[in-house]
């Protein structure tokens, strides 16, 4: 169907056309169905075929300008539904990153044609797990012109195109992508021993313009402060040397653990790592004391940790060792109360 260099061989001349041709279906999911059944039954009778026929399919994307709209919009519901069975790989699709289908806005139109035609036959997931594993989860902001590449355009066009659910993914996408960036960046700051009000400078203004929650960073500032240091393998030594080293960095935590979510997850990940690294066992209620006279932890917090048990590693033992010590903030609360009751 294509000439060398994209140009249509048939040139509108219908004598070098067939009708059996999935340009010539009615525009409906089922009859274009229909045709993709056939490429099916073909590649598996015939696999040899398998290579050469994703070869032309990516040939075809190259060049969709070839291609009337109604076109583009049946061959999109085709590779969508073969992609959907497994006929294609989501390989294909790199062809729609293409400079002047992309500058035209035509891969991306094409695109939304084929993962509505793709979510028919599966579902989201079906095609958010296709495309991790073809290394494309990172790239879908490509299928825009460079000055249209990002993440808030892409969720316009796509939500108002009823794909929401891809929106979504690329938002998800992308915050991992930022809070790995911002892990990598904490530790070398970190392993650098940058000041604290440095460290604390950069993060709020990485969380500002990536629109980051102080729940979603506690926790890697928790995972970085506990890898900028070598442990010592000796458990009655390592607890001494965690202690001197989080109080070093408690004023670091304390800045971003102002709200209640952020105090327990920051509490889940002390008990996860302490579950996890056996050395650590009978360090976790000092670390948690710590974290309280150092303002970084609250009674609240503390207390709905110990009532709710948010974690399942480790928690007796966890809970035994703060036994005491949340018996005590229960009775410091019930003083503080009776003598604001008095006053």
């Amino acid at each position: 169907m294509l000439a060398p260099g994209g140009t249509r061989i048939d040139d509108n001349d219908k004598t070098k056309m067939t009708n059996h041709c999935v340009f010539f279906a009615d525009e409906d999911h089922d009859a274009i169905r229909n045709y993709a059944q056939v490429f099916n039954k073909l590649i598996r009778r015939y696999k040899y075929l398998e290579k050469a026929f994703e070869d032309e399919i990516k040939k075809l994307l190259l060049f969709l300008k070839a291609f009337t709209e109604t076109e583009q919009t049946k061959l999109a519901m085709l590779s969508g539904i073969l992609l959907a069975n497994g006929t294609l790989p989501a390989t294909i699709l790199t062809s729609l990153f293409t400079d002047n289908i992309v500058k035209e806005g035509i891969a991306a139109s094409f695109a939304v044609k084929l993962f509505k035609a793709w979510m028919a036959e599966k579902d989201a997931n079906s095609v958010t797990s296709a495309l991790r594993k073809a290394n494309l989860d990172k790239r879908l902001l490509e299928l825009f012109p460079a000055n249209r590449q990002n993440v808030d355009h892409f969720a316009k066009y796509f939500t108002e195109a009823g794909l929401k659910e891809l929106s979504d993914f690329l938002r998800v996408q992308q915050s991992l992508g930022t809070r790995k960036e911002l892990q990598k960046e904490l530790q070398e700051r970190l392993s650098q021993e940058c000041p604290i009000k440095e460290v604390v400078l950069y993060v709020k203004e990485e969380m500002k313009r990536n629109e980051l929650p102080e729940p979603a960073v506690i926790g890697l500032l928790w995972t970085c402060v506990m890898n900028a240091v070598e442990w010592n393998k000796k458990e009655e030594l390592v607890a001494e040397q965690a202690l001197k080293h989080l109080k070093q960095y408690a004023p670091l935590l304390a800045v971003f653990s102002t709200q209640g979510q952020s105090e327990l997850i920051l509490l889940q990940k002390v008990q996860e790592y302490c579950y996890d690294n056996i050395h650590f066992m009978k360090a976790f209620q000092k670390i948690v004391v710590l974290f309280y006279k150092a303002d970084v932890l609250s009674e609240e917090a503390i207390l709905k940790w110990y009532k709710e048990a948010h974690v399942a590693k480790g928690k007796s033992v966890f809970l035994d060792q703060m036994k005491k010590f949340v018996e005590w903030l229960q009775n410091a609360e019930e003083e503080s109360e009776s003598e604001g009751e008095e006053s």
